[in-house]
């Protein structure tokens, strides 16, 4: 048995902004993105190679979370498009009417919500799918549990060695490889002059940023201007653990479904019906209803 858990703020955004002709309601709303994501998730559940049984979809709504009140420069909703923004509730209660259970994050963000479910079942499962593209979630990816990450986007499988490759570090060291480099999609600035290689080569023998040495002639000799990247990091490991709490993604988020309630069981008639109406119509139907 497989557990599917799915990126829907990605999929939202991704779906939205596609090189489709715009969508709106028969009010003239704009619901390009949520007609997307039914879409996307019906082609998922009705793939007769992936064998899809249980699955959630985590969103962010809002974007904001506990972590902009850690640092004023993480990623928020300010300045999002309101088409997209204005479909957050529309989109959760169509994947609802789709029978798929929804985790709507405030507080927390979705991808904490991803490796919770990921943390909590894994070992009650065959494989947990992560259905996202995005770097952070490789903290996720353990083979000896059978964790896997599926870029939506390149429809490629990263399992550990696919971490690596995308990101230079084992998947333990993610957090500490994004405190460095930095990430632009959430707002974290990284430390200055430190690049992909170097801080792939410092983690692969350090493994967290805690235990890389001050003093530069410590440093693996490939790197090259050592003294100048070891003042920097010296005088930025407060900066430095901020960034890396920033990225540690919670695996306890406060979630009541067990894995039963997980299973899909077909969309509910009713429902779906009812935002299909508000829509004008998905063009697609589910095939299986409750």
């Amino acid at each position: 048995m497989r557990l599917h858990l799915i990126d829907g703020t990605f999929e939202l955004f991704r779906a939205h902004y596609a090189r489709r002709p715009p969508r709106l309601s028969p009010s003239g709303r704009d619901v390009k993105g949520t007609v997307g994501v039914v879409s996307t998730l019906l082609r998922l559940l009705e793939d007769p190679y992936d064998e899809v049984t249980h699955l959630a979809v985590a969103f962010d709504n809002p974007v904001d979370s506990f972590r902009n009140r850690l640092f004023s420069g993480y990623k928020s909703g300010d300045g999002l498009d309101d088409a997209v923004t204005s479909q957050f509730d529309l989109v959760e209660e169509a994947v609802e009417a789709l029978g798929i259970v929804v985790w709507s994050m405030d507080e927390y963000e979705a991808d904490d919500a991803l490796a919770t479910g990921a943390a909590r079942w894994r070992d009650e499962v065959d494989q947990v799918c992560i259905l996202s593209p995005d770097k952070d979630l490789g903290q996720c990816v353990d083979d000896a549990h059978g964790v896997v990450q599926f870029d939506t986007v390149r429809r490629r499988v990263i399992d550990a060695q696919g971490v690596r490759e995308r990101n230079g570090v084992d998947p333990e060291s993610v957090p500490d490889w994004l405190a460095l480099v930095g990430d632009t999609a959430d707002g974290i600035p990284g430390i200055p002059g430190f690049g992909r290689k170097t801080a792939s080569v410092l983690l692969g023998h350090y493994r967290t940023v805690d235990a890389i040495p001050d003093d530069p002639e410590a440093w693996p000799k490939e790197i090259r201007g050592v003294a100048r990247l070891a003042a920097t990091l010296t005088a930025m490991r407060d900066e430095a653990a901020l960034y890396r709490k920033l990225a540690v993604l919670v695996t306890d988020v406060p979630m009541t479904e067990s894995l039963d309630e997980l299973r899909w069981r077909g969309a509910d008639r009713e429902k779906f019906e009812r935002v299909s109406a508000r829509v004008g119509g998905f063009g697609v139907n589910p095939r299986r209803w409750r």
